[in-house]
């Protein structure tokens, strides 16, 4: 096979969350093939040591003092640093590829446009829906929103649904109107949607069906050692890991599991942890853990009976629901975004995303059924594959 050189971009270095655990993860499986390897993010204190850190662009912060907000807002425009720090890199590394991952914001899709006058093949991994949604999540006051698809994106400035701010939502808005789908689509060869849901949401705002293409997310290759390395025992208990926010469903779900006899441990934290602490303090059946390690985490996964995404958002393709099924876990998943293309009635139950009732049902449901976890896991390591994953994306790049 072709070796390559491929430059990877992602906001961050660290494994702050599914984008930047996909970004470093594909770094990994590349090198693992020989191929060589960069990666270019901003500076930030929490990043780990890639053997990069000098060409990264400077930090950049929304929330700081005036000044700190105007570097930011040049940022969006691709203004300020981000042109000669990135031009370095490409000057130094001469990349055949640039596989762009979350870079809104922070980084600027203005690398696009540099990486493709040099000449690189530009492959895009899109992590959410900044590309059709100028704030990023697809909500509105909390529920579902698609005003912006398919249609002018004024709707964000209209709605201040970024943030719930006035001037964050212009900002989104002019952003969206600077990066628009005809000049994404003009310095982008190949955008990867991680589900059939995303790639849907692509097509109906008009981009590109050619450049549209489904890969599912992958199991980290150090979780499914952590999975292989115990026979699979599971107990009495279901589990519960990701952000407490309201758009997660955190709430519908702690309602349901107040009613449930079974024990619910809740891995993560957010901006609801107080609330839901003081709500639930009194309830013998509720855990909540706070944040925990990847050890920790694949731990829970592994011995839970099931696991429950209860999501009242878009999620493209959540890792949490990869990651149960590889354990053996069944998953009991709202029926909205991406999260139904992963389950079936062998792994799993879906629900109508918020209704307390259905999931009530599919928890008792999931608790009575004799599950197959060995089957389960099985047919999960094989499709979330590091190497299916990889292989996907090296046909992208090219490579025979």
């Amino acid at each position: 096979m072709e070796k390559k050189r491929i430059l990877i971009v992602n906001k961050f270095y660290y494994p702050r969350g599914g984008d930047c655990i996909v970004a470093m993860n594909l770094e990994r499986l590349l090198k693992e093939q020989g191929h060589e390897v960069a990666v270019f993010a901003m500076q930030y204190h929490e990043n780990i040591d890639s053997g990069w850190n000098q060409y990264y662009v400077s930090q950049v912060d929304f929330a700081g003092s005036v000044g700190d907000k105007i570097k930011a807002a040049c940022r969006l425009m691709g203004w300020g640093d981000i042109k000669s720090a990135f031009n370095k890199l490409l000057n130094d590394f001469k990349p055949d590829i640039v596989h762009l991952h979350n870079i809104h914001s922070y980084i600027s899709p203005f690398v696009a446009k540099l990486a493709k006058q040099r000449g690189c093949r530009v492959v895009w991994t899109l992590h959410d829906f900044k590309l059709v949604c100028p704030s990023y999540s697809c909500l509105l006051y909390g529920r579902p929103c698609e005003k912006c698809i398919g249609h002018s994106k004024t709707y964000v400035a209209k709605t201040r649904c970024m943030k719930s701010s006035l001037a964050a939502s212009a900002m989104a808005y002019i952003e969206a109107r600077k990066w628009n789908r005809n000049v994404l689509e003009r310095y982008t060869d190949a955008f990867v949607c991680p589900s059939k849901f995303m790639a849907i949401k692509m097509r109906k705002d008009g981009f590109d069906t050619q450049k549209l293409h489904v890969v599912c997310n992958h199991i980290d290759p150090e979780k499914l050692s952590l999975f292989n390395s115990h026979d699979i025992t599971h107990e009495d208990y279901y589990v519960y890991v990701g952000r407490l926010s309201t758009e997660k469903g955190v709430e519908t779900l702690l309602r349901v599991a107040s009613k449930l006899p079974y024990t619910l441990m809740i891995a993560g934290d957010g901006p609801l942890m107080k609330k839901l602490n003081d709500i639930y303090f009194g309830y013998g059946n509720i855990r909540f853990l706070g944040r925990q390690s990847a050890k920790q985490v694949a731990e829970l996964i592994r011995k839970a009976r099931l696991s429950v995404m209860p999501s009242e958002c878009y999620d493209n393709n959540p890792l949490g629901v990869i990651e149960s099924l590889c354990a053996g876990t069944p998953v009991v998943g709202a029926r909205i975004g991406g999260i139904p293309e992963l389950l079936n009635e062998e792994n799993g139950i879906v629900f109508t995303s918020g209704m307390s009732n259905e999931l009530l049902t599919a928890i008792n449901k999931a608790f009575s059924s004799n599950w197959d976890y060995s089957s389960i896991k099985k047919n999960a390591i094989l499709r979330f594959s590091p190497q299916v994953h990889l292989d996907k994306i090296l046909r992208l790049y090219g490579c025979n």
